[in-house]
């Protein structure tokens, strides 16, 4: 009797949205690929990349976490950020391991496969591309931005991103074309629309192996909006700026419908971040649901790095994930 293959599902994005997305679906029978940024320049990450060289490590190192065996002190270990100390202080500890490991091997695709047979993944990990780039912007006023730290804490006002880029331009990396010529269902999102989301889809070469791809179109709008980047964007906003930069219609939009409450409102209104409006209609496309995660996440870190309060429940969008995968 012949077994049914696993649906193959990639995910492309970058941070805490592609965490999220794993930490859920890594307990489903799922040929899981995961495809993250390489634009990444601030913080303990772009301290590490101006220091050594190395494509940036902590996109990777937020997937490594979820797709790993449910080791706690791994874990653990992966996400430790040294609050004292003259050199460590605001460094993560897994970012440095990765680093080490680019190191020895010579290279971060080497060094994912170290990273492969010591964490027992439940999934692959690909940088978008080999090529270490910057992430510039061009706005609505005419004011361009280079650096993808400089863009998160630029105030955007009543202005808007028109053109996202790369310099130097740079290629797809031939592994992450490969699982996306392959894959049933591509998702993106939740995470930062331009820096993580958007920025994958810049590489040259991204935007045609998704066109060309058999595969379902996934996107999961954001819970709130970002100063920064999505200031004043409504969910139809959200969605018109992804199919831009992709050139073709989404399948599948998945936003959230649950009440979020008013504490946690309150804390983003201080930011000027307000939740996303959902004013998508009557859109066959779209699936609303309740997907919040119950648990506030409230982090002293030493990096200075903004923590978000609040995010998607993983369980909760991996078993609507799991729904389209049925279609």
């Amino acid at each position: 009797m012949q077994t049914r293959s696993k649906k193959k599902v990639v995910v492309i994005g970058g941070g805490m949205g592609s965490f999220v997305i794993l930490s859920g679906l890594r307990d489903y029978p799922l040929d899981l690929s995961v495809i993250v940024t390489v634009t990444d320049d601030g913080g303990s990450t772009g301290r590490l990349r101006d220091e050594f060289g190395f494509l940036p490590v902590g996109d990777m190192r937020q997937c490594i976490v979820a797709l790993s065996e449910d080791e706690a002190w791994l874990k653990q270990l992966m996400l430790y950020r040294f609050g004292k100390g003259r050199g460590l202080r605001g460094h993560n500890l897994g970012n440095l391991i990765l680093t080490a490991l680019e190191d020895l091997t010579g290279s971060e695709s080497k060094a994912l496969e170290v990273v492969d047979e010591i964490f027992a993944l439940r999934g692959e990990i690909l940088p978008i591309s080999l090529s270490s780039v910057k992430l510039g912007a061009e706005y609505k006023s005419g004011k361009m931005i280079i650096s993808e730290h400089k863009i998160e804490l630029n105030k955007l006002l009543n202005d808007r991103i028109l053109r996202l880029f790369t310099i130097p331009k740079a290629k797809i990396n031939p592994a992450a074309q490969r699982v996306i010529l392959g894959a049933d269902l591509i998702i993106l999102g939740p995470g930062d629309l331009f820096n993580s989301t958007i920025a994958n889809i810049i590489i040259q070469g991204t935007t045609a192996a998704i066109q060309r791809s058999k595969a379902k179109i996934l996107y999961i709008v954001n819970l709130m909006t970002l100063k920064s980047q999505t200031h004043n964007f409504k969910a139809s906003d959200h969605v018109a700026a992804i199919e831009n930069y992709l050139d073709v219609r989404v399948d599948y939009i998945l936003i959230n419908h649950e009440k979020i409450p008013d504490e946690i409102i309150k804390q983003y209104k201080k930011l000027d971040e307000y939740p996303v409006e959902d004013d998508l209609g009557i859109d066959r496309r779209v699936l609303r649901g309740n997907f919040l995660a119950k648990k506030v996440y409230r982090k002293s870190v030493s990096d200075s790095l903004k923590r978000s309060l609040l995010r998607h429940d993983s369980k909760k969008l991996a078993k609507a994930i799991m729904n389209f995968l049925k279609n």
